[in-house]
């Protein structure tokens, strides 16, 4: 064999070996990417079950601004109607108030386990006023908070911490839409609403206006009005 022939398959083999190489590496990279990829996708809702159930433990008054610096108005008492008055889902109701109180509603109401809901997963204004005939509060909060991560996070914590006996566990943190009523006053961006019995079986709607979220506020507003003070609070 030439000394020509020999060089140039000594120069294959060496390519040859060269790649072989070069596909080991890719194939390595590959299964640690994937495996870093796997564990990512396994860690991050056991992270946040373990976050969950840290914040379950915390009363909601350690959560966002306390109530004095929460820029809360003084509550409104709103005339209340609506009571039974089920409309078949799809109807799009108008309320007089925004956001709404009390009022017409669907038949059917916001699952009951759920607490937080973000604007991709908010039920109908509709089915949310039905939780409030039974006893719920809701907190609202506008397009500016939903567009502000860290602000959300503040709220998903509330839903989720441990609210005030008061509240029996009936409260709903959902967001609320330009197109879902008329504006709220410059600068708030919180709403707290609840449907009570009243006195003398005079039924009324209240709501609380603030600027920051504020699970101290909430606490005052719900031990306020309590769950028990409403038109059907046995239903959930």
């Amino acid at each position: 064999m030439g000394k020509t022939q020999k060089s140039r398959r000594e120069l294959i083999e060496k390519m040859q070996r060269d790649q072989a190489r070069s596909d080991k590496r890719r194939t390595w990279t590959i299964v640690a990417v994937s495996i870093i990829v796997g564990l990512g996708i396994i860690a991050f809702p056991a992270i946040k079950l373990i976050q969950d159930s840290r914040t379950r433990n915390m009363a909601i008054t350690d959560i966002g601004a306390k109530a004095g610096s929460a820029g809360c108005d003084a509550i409104i008492d709103d005339k209340a109607s609506g009571l039974l008055d089920h409309k078949p889902d799809g109807t799009k109701i108008t309320y007089s108030v925004s956001p709404p109180s009390s009022g017409p509603h669907y038949q059917n109401w916001a699952p009951f386990g759920k607490t937080f809901y973000a604007l991709s997963d908010r039920p109908a204004i509709e089915n949310l006023v039905h939780n409030l005939e039974h006893g719920y509060t809701i907190l609202w909060y506008n397009e500016a908070i939903a567009n502000d991560k860290d602000k959300v996070g503040e709220i998903e914590r509330i839903a989720k911490a441990k609210s005030p006996d008061s509240a029996r566990g009936k409260f709903i943190a959902a967001p609320f839409k330009s197109t879902d009523g008329a504006a709220w006053p410059a600068g708030k961006n919180i709403a707290f609403s609840h449907w009570s019995a009243g006195e003398a079986n005079v039924a009324k709607g209240h709501r609380q206006f603030c600027a920051e979220p504020s699970g101290d506020a909430l606490k005052q507003f719900m031990d306020k009005y309590p769950a028990t003070d409403a038109q059907e609070p046995n239903g959930g």
